[in-house]
């Protein structure tokens, strides 16, 4: 049997236990010595020759967030790896201007060289904040790196040259370019200062440098800013655009050929262009068919985003027509369309292998429901998620798409949010997908019967109660996990409020 302890023994332990587990660790002897190696500038830079490599990443660490300017320049230069993912070490720590400017210049002095130093490895500048998460924290640590791009070249083994009479050697075969990797966001009307430094370098280094940019945002900037990027940009390595600007026609015709040149774009976002009521018909058309033509030089384009865009309205099929490969996302939103385009739509052979398809803001009120109906069935193999939102459809079309939704065997998510539904076919609705296993989440506007007039006005009462009928017959039925929230636009702010079966209030409910 164990002796008892007094009870101050148990506190004691307990508080210098705690103290222990509180208290910083102490730095490494690793960290000591880099810290007193960037003390003395000339010895920091004078060491990098002999630095093992596995003492490059702590020490680049240190040297980035002391702002160490000149040895970080200096490091950049004889970087022992194929790549430095510059931007993972950015998102961790803001950068000093003046620090990032400095790894620039280090790239700057290595491209100005005609003779590469004997320890050039570095291939890759990747700036993107997104990629290499772990490299840093890898390298700080003991562990070794597991990425074949970071890891340093291995060295091939010699092989005895035979003397041959009267050959001389060839020509040197040139020198491959060092590739610098961002991700681009355009909002101003010029760039940053780090932006257009990097500009001014890669115009000063062509052909030494390949500034490739994978994602490619365009939110407000004049048009002539936008063209001297584009032109130092390798455009075939963009595969995501995103053109979130209110254009003309006209200034999209503009921009399209740069577009075209875009040969590896896989995900095209493109909002809010309008026609100008002082351009003739036939400078419309010509803008038009010259941006439609570019589609056809996008062999791996797999989604499209369209978003006001108000020179749809029977033309989507000139669009369509142009399309090289089967979509897997197509969005059409708050825009004008046709019954034509919608038929022309259902019938084109790049839907039939739709994941997700989006008609927000369409308005189908008008329409036959049957484009729709052949437009669901034949993406039924593969679509997951069905936006019908805000589309005005009706009780008696909606009744139409009913059994093509109960084909959808792959539909994970379905909204049709403010659309005049009753409850009625709600539970038809219920009815026809409740056998679809992977649908988890259904978004359906409030029925007709839980309005007080005509005004609009919603009845929460009588929504809690109609709520409450679905969600007993999904038990019923077998599926309590499906998950049915009712959303409809609140009435003091215009967000969409959601009701499960209460209302979640969006902010301006709430009490300051």
């Amino acid at each position: 049997m164990w002796p008892k302890l007094p009870q101050v023994y148990f506190q004691d332990s307990f508080r210098s236990r705690f103290i222990r587990m509180s208290m910083p660790a102490p730095p490494r002897l690793l960290d000591l010595a880099g810290q007193s190696l960037l003390r003395d500038q000339a010895s920091a830079i004078a060491a990098l020759e002999r630095l093992p490599m596995e003492l490059f990443p702590p020490l680049f660490t240190a040297a980035f967030t002391g702002r160490h300017s000149e040895t970080l320049k200096a490091m950049v230069q004889a970087w022992p790896f194929a790549c430095l993912p510059l931007g993972a070490l950015m998102k961790e720590q803001q950068p000093h201007q003046e620090t990032f400017q400095a790894a620039l210049a280090g790239l700057d002095v290595l491209l100005a060289q005609e003779v590469r130093p004997r320890r050039w490895k570095l291939q890759v500048l990747d700036l993107r904040k997104n990629a290499h998460q772990d490299f840093w924290t890898v390298w700080s640590g003991t562990r070794a790196s597991m990425y074949s791009l970071l890891d340093p070249e291995v060295p091939q083994p010699m092989k005895k040259r035979r003397k041959v009479e009267g050959c001389r050697p060839g020509p040197k075969p040139p020198l491959a370019p060092v590739e610098v990797l961002i991700d681009l966001c355009l909002k101003e009307r010029t760039p940053d200062e780090s932006l257009a430094y990097l500009i001014q370098i890669a115009q000063q280094r062509k052909g030494m440098m390949h500034l490739c940019c994978k994602k490619l945002k365009i939110f407000a900037m004049p048009m002539q800013n936008i063209k001297k990027i584009l032109r130092i940009i390798q455009l075939d390595s963009i595969q995501d655009l995103e053109v979130n600007c209110t254009w003309k026609l006209s200034t999209l015709g503009k921009f399209a050929p740069h577009l075209g040149q875009m040969g590896n774009l896989r995900r095209l976002l493109l909002s809010h262009i309008h026609m100008s009521s002082h351009t003739t018909l036939a400078k419309e058309e010509q803008c038009i068919s010259q941006f439609t033509a570019q589609f056809l030089r996008l062999h791996h384009l797999e989604e499209l985003y369209l978003d006001s865009i108000s020179f749809l309205e029977n033309r989507l099929d000139q669009v369509l027509r142009c399309l090289m490969t089967p979509l897997e996302t197509l969005s059409i939103t708050n825009c004008l369309l046709s019954e034509s385009d919608l038929t022309h739509l259902s019938q084109h052979l790049n839907v039939s292998q739709l994941k997700d398809l989006g008609l927000s803001g369409v308005s189908l009120t008008n329409m036959s429901p049957e484009p729709l109906q052949v437009l669901i069935e034949r993406a039924s193999a593969t679509l997951q998620d069905l936006d019908l939102d805000e589309c005005g459809i009706m009780d008696s079309q909606f009744t139409v798409i009913l059994p093509a939704l109960g084909h959808c065997s792959q539909l994970t998510t379905f909204s049709f949010c403010g659309n005049p539904i009753s409850m009625d076919v709600l539970e038809n609705l219920l009815r026809h997908t409740i056998g679809l296993r992977k649908l988890s989440h259904v978004l359906y506007p409030a029925p007709l019967e839980s309005y007080e007039d005509v005004r609009g006005t919603l009845h929460l009462g009588r929504l809690a109660h109609l709520h409450a009928r679905l969600k007993q017959m999904l038990q019923e039925l077998g599926r309590p996990g499906m998950v049915w929230f009712s959303a409809n636009p609140c009435p003091r702010c215009g967000d969409r409020t959601f009701y499960d079966p209460e209302p979640i209030l969006c902010p301006c409910y709430m009490p300051a």
